[in-house]
């Protein structure tokens, strides 16, 4: 009877094991489903997060086209807010324009004219990032880039940098020019005129809540596409601000005073002769029939009176051969 007992007794107990085992077996499966479950689901949000990513790249590529580097990190590097929004800066402006272009473009074919003058931004593009500069925008042929914002070195040091840019793409068009009327066949090189003007500018987004432009605006804007529009081809035109900030570093002609329609007063500018040594512009003395070049850093006001009677008096007609 006690055996029977413990038999049943034992295989009780067996059973109840046995059904413990299959209970644990089914909650390991039910577990190792669920984490293979998780498994996939984070595998698929690692996908769906990297294409999100591959997107946002995509997108920051694109728009770097549009922006400016500067303020195309700033606004990623979420130090630049997206908004209706401006302050008070002093810049350094640059303008410039190609002198020939709206001629050159007649002659041309439109798809000639859109691959030179595309390789033409293209490089002077260059050179203004190589310096620093904020592009601004393009309008046509024409250039505006400023230096002072989003990020300075401090006024002198903006307006020096600005101004060895504009010596840069002034002997970067040289050569441009060279090979292009060859290319083109030209009737006259392309050149470029270029004008500075520094101080207190408003800088940040305009527009509305749907459409913003990051630019800057106020006087001196104004005042350098005026200047660059006195500007002599191939030259480089500075508004008297700019000058008194960078007029250890460079070579200037003679004070210019001009009077643009629009601003109540007479403007002193003043015309880079060189850098370094580096000459980069010219002065004109008409004679009877003939122009001649020579470059005015190298005589005084004086010397350039006298030469000028000298040269007036001559006649091409009696030089000899």
């Amino acid at each position: 009877m006690n055996e029977k007992s413990d038999n049943r007794a034992l295989l009780l107990n067996l059973r109840k094991e046995n059904s413990k085992l299959k209970i644990e077996a089914q909650l390991r499966k039910s577990l190792s489903l669920q984490l293979e479950k998780q498994r996939q689901a984070i595998a698929k949000a690692k996908t769906a997060a990297q294409q999100k990513s591959d997107e946002l790249q995509l997108i920051s590529t694109q728009l770097a086209k549009y922006l400016s580097p500067q303020l195309h990190k700033r606004i990623f590097d979420a130090k630049q807010s997206v908004q209706v929004k401006s302050e008070r800066k002093k810049l350094t402006i640059f303008f410039s324009d190609l002198v020939g272009f709206t001629s050159m473009s007649e002659r041309l074919e439109s798809e000639e004219v859109t691959a030179l003058l595309n390789f033409y931004l293209d490089e002077m593009s260059k050179i203004a990032l190589e310096f620093g500069g904020t592009i601004d925008k393009f309008v046509g042929d024409a250039i505006m880039v400023f230096f002072g914002d989003p990020e300075t070195q401090g006024a002198e040091t903006d307006a020096t940098k600005c101004l060895n840019m504009a010596i840069k793409m002034q002997n970067r068009m040289a050569t441009l020019s060279k090979e292009w009327s060859k290319k083109y066949n030209l009737h006259s090189p392309l050149q470029v005129r270029i004008g500075l003007s520094s101080g207190f500018c408003t800088v940040g987004n305009f527009g509305s809540s749907d459409r913003l432009d990051y630019t800057a605006i106020g006087s001196p804007v104004n005042l350098a596409a005026r200047v660059q529009s006195a500007a002599s081809p191939s030259s480089i035109l500075i508004s008297e601000d700019t000058y008194s900030l960078v007029k250890e570093h460079f070579g200037f002609g003679t004070p210019i005073e001009l009077n643009f329609k629009g601003v109540g007063h007479s403007v002193i500018c003043y015309q880079v002769v060189d850098t370094d040594g580096e000459r980069v512009l010219d002065k004109e003395i008409n004679g009877e029939n003939f122009i001649l070049k020579l470059n005015e850093h190298d005589f005084s006001k004086s010397d350039w009176t006298e030469l000028a009677e000298i040269v007036k008096k001559l006649d091409p007609r009696n030089r000899s051969t």
